[in-house]
């Protein structure tokens, strides 16, 4: 049993969070192939001081498809320990066999967590009807809440508004992280669902939050975690100008940081930033030098933004 296995009845209970806000997808720091967990850390403990409002451990930008069961697991240990248990975290799991996933699911029980980041199954391409029931077969084996996250360009399936919908009606299924690409499904998820919307797609951003949007698990965020933080205030209070400006600002190196595969340019930022050193797992690669040099150049006008006082935001 781990470290946050329960002590006591009341321990166990599920952490209230609301998914609204700037969530950030961390990446994995490495050091000569290991998981490098002091650099996690600091990562983690710097990200939660930044006026965020939660963190993801083994997203995709987590290069959790290359993480073992074991370094998942210590892996996120490593990181509730840096941020506190009150601190909102999610954990992402992803698989294509419900039952690996059910198990995968399990294994966290006793975690504090705010909930489980979970895509639809990869590769197998099943229908509505399969996405449904692979929800609802790992919804009864847990009690954690349950963020969806449709993400078609990776698994080859997409998580319709019907869909989701249809899940939303189980108390365990809060938000959905939409990275489909098209705004009209920001409207419709918000307009058909009781379910907290986040955006996925960094570029949209801005659009999204303006559409209603809750939120954002932004990858990029979290090479300057406040500015984001302040984009998501400005919006939530109208002031639809500052926020234009601000986003423009952001805008051209956020494009380069999707430029090449996740997480190979936000790496390179933060190994820029000196927070980690900027080497991945295989298949996943480093930026190619080109795209360096486009993204040092871009990042200079974000990174010379002042400075946002950092606020520790906590769960309810």
């Amino acid at each position: 049993m781990n470290q946050y296995a329960c002590e006591h009845a009341m321990s166990c209970e599920r952490i209230t969070a609301h998914f609204q806000g700037i969530w950030v997808p961390m990446v994995t720091p490495f050091r000569d192939g290991a998981i490098d967990v002091d650099a996690a850390q600091q990562l983690a403990g710097e990200l939660a001081a930044s006026g965020v409002n939660g963190l993801v451990v083994c997203g995709t930008t987590g290069e959790a498809a290359m993480l073992s069961q074991a370094e998942q697991g210590m892996l996120l240990d490593s990181v509730l320990e840096a941020v506190g248990p009150r601190f909102p975290v999610v954990m992402g799991i992803g698989g294509s066999d419900t039952r690996a996933v059910t198990a995968a699911v399990q294994r966290y029980h006793d975690h504090p967590l705010a909930g489980l980041l979970i895509s639809a199954p990869a590769y197998v391409r099943p229908s509505q009807e399969g996405i449904v029931r692979h929800f609802q077969t790992i919804a009864a084996a847990t009690d954690h809440s349950i963020v969806l996250y449709n993400v078609p360009a990776r698994t080859g399936v997409h998580i319709t508004t019907a869909t989701a919908a249809l899940l939303a009606r189980d108390s365990h299924f809060v938000a959905i992280k939409e990275a489909g690409g098209q705004l009209d499904q920001f409207g419709q998820l918000l307009r058909d669902t009781h379910l907290d919307v986040l955006c996925g797609d960094d570029a949209l951003l801005l659009a999204s939050l303006s559409m209603g949007a809750h939120g954002a698990m932004s990858a990029a965020a979290q090479v300057r975690p406040d500015l984001y933080a302040q984009l998501f205030e400005l919006v939530k209070s109208d002031n639809h100008a500052a926020a234009g400006a601000l986003f423009q600002t952001m805008l051209p190196a956020i494009r380069l940081l999707f430029a090449e595969p996740n997480p190979g340019p936000i790496k390179a930022a933060l190994a820029m930033q000196g927070k980690l050193r900027d080497e991945l797992r295989l298949p996943m690669t480093t930026m190619s030098r080109a795209g360096q040099q486009k993204l040092a150049l871009a990042l200079e006008p974000m990174l010379a933004l002042p400075h946002i006082g950092r606020v520790r935001r906590e769960a309810p």
